[in-house]
C-alpha cells in the first residue's frame, strides 16, 4: 500500500511538473502587468508548438529569456502582428 501511495505521488509531482511549463509568466514588475503565455491558448498559432524556432532556436526546447526588446520587436508583437493578435499594452499586459 505504501508503494502504491509514494507511486501516485511520484506520478501528480510529475504531471503538475509538466503542466508548469504550458504557461509561463513574463513582465512580472511592469507596471502595465505581467504578461501570461499560454502554450496552448496560442495552440497551432505556435508552430510545431515548443520546437518553434522563432521562439526556442534550433535548440531542444527550454525556458527562454524574453526582455521588453525581445517581446516587443523580436517575438512577440512581430508573430501578433501577422497574426491578427494583440498589439496594444492591455492585450497582453494584465494587472
Amino acid at each position: 500500500m505504501k508503494k502504491l501511495i509514494v507511486a501516485l505521488m511520484l506520478v501528480a509531482f510529475a504531471a503538475s511538473t509538466a503542466l508548469a511549463a504550458d504557461v509561463v509568466t513574463y513582465a512580472k514588475d511592469c507596471k502595465k502587468g505581467a504578461v501570461t503565455f499560454n502554450h496552448a491558448m496560442h495552440g497551432e498559432k505556435v508552430v510545431g508548438s515548443c520546437a518553434n524556432a522563432a521562439c526556442h532556436g534550433d535548440a531542444a526546447p527550454a525556458k527562454i529569456a524574453v526582455d521588453k526588446k525581445t517581446a516587443h520587436k523580436d517575438l512577440c508583437k512581430t508573430c501578433h502582428k501577422g497574426n491578427a493578435g494583440p498589439t496594444k499594452c492591455g492585450g497582453c499586459h494584465i494587472k
